[in-house]
C-alpha cells in the first residue's frame, strides 16, 4: 500500500475551446493540490485546446486534485478525464529514434507508417502531424514526426534500410535517426 511519501500517478486529458490562460489556471490548481507535472503535451487544433498530462504526488494530493476536477472543468470550459496509473516500467531498454516523413498530403500516411512499425514489433512513443501548403505551388503537404523505441536485439541498419525502402515505395520522403534528447 502506498504511503503519503510515495509518488502515485494520475493521467489527465482535457479539451475545450481555446482561451488565453488555460494552462496557467490548470497548473495553479495542480500545484495548489500538491501535485507535480511529470510530463505533458499540449496543442491547439483548430479552435480547440487539448492537453494530456502525467501528474505525480502522494495519494492524498492526487485525491485532492481529483475531487476538484469536475468543478475545474466547468470553470475552464474543459472536458477533463482522469485515470490513476503507475510509473512506466520498461522490461527491455529501448533506444529512441526519430522518424521524420514529408509527402504530398493524402489519406493513409499515418496508417502505413504505424503498420510498418507494428509489423516490426516497434512501439510508437510519440507522434505529431501537420499539414501545410508547399512554398510557391501551394500543394497540400503532410509532415509527421515520430519517436519510436527500438530494443537492443533489433539490427538497426537493416530496420532503417527496410523503412527507407518502404517509404520510397510509398513516395514518402523520410529520415530515420537516433533521437537527440
Amino acid at each position: 500500500m502506498a504511503t503519503d511519501t510515495q509518488n502515485n500517478y494520475l493521467v489527465i486529458t482535457a479539451s475545450g475551446e481555446d482561451k488565453v490562460g488555460l494552462v496557467d489556471r490548470l497548473s495553479i490548481k495542480i500545484a495548489e493540490s500538491g501535485c507535480n507535472i511529470e510530463e505533458s503535451r499540449m496543442a491547439v487544433l483548430g479552435e480547440q485546446f487539448a492537453i494530456i498530462m502525467l501528474l505525480s504526488g502522494p495519494w492524498n494530493a492526487l485525491s485532492k486534485f481529483e475531487g476538484q476536477i469536475d468543478q475545474l472543468g466547468d470553470q475552464l470550459g474543459l472536458t477533463i478525464i482522469h485515470k490513476r496509473t503507475r510509473q512506466r516500467e520498461r522490461t527491455q531498454p529501448a533506444a529512441p529514434y526519430r522518424v521524420e516523413v514529408v509527402a504530398m498530403d493524402h489519406p493513409g500516411i499515418v496508417r502505413n507508417l504505424a503498420a510498418f512499425f507494428s509489423r516490426n514489433g516497434i512501439n510508437i512513443e510519440e507522434l505529431q502531424t501537420d499539414t501545410y501548403p508547399a512554398p510557391h505551388t501551394g500543394t497540400p503537404m503532410f509532415s509527421v514526426i515520430i519517436t519510436v523505441g527500438i530494443h537492443a536485439d533489433v539490427h538497426i541498419p537493416t530496420l532503417r534500410e527496410n523503412f527507407l525502402d518502404y517509404c520510397d515505395d510509398l513516395n514518402l520522403d523520410a529520415s530515420f535517426e537516433p533521437a537527440r534528447m
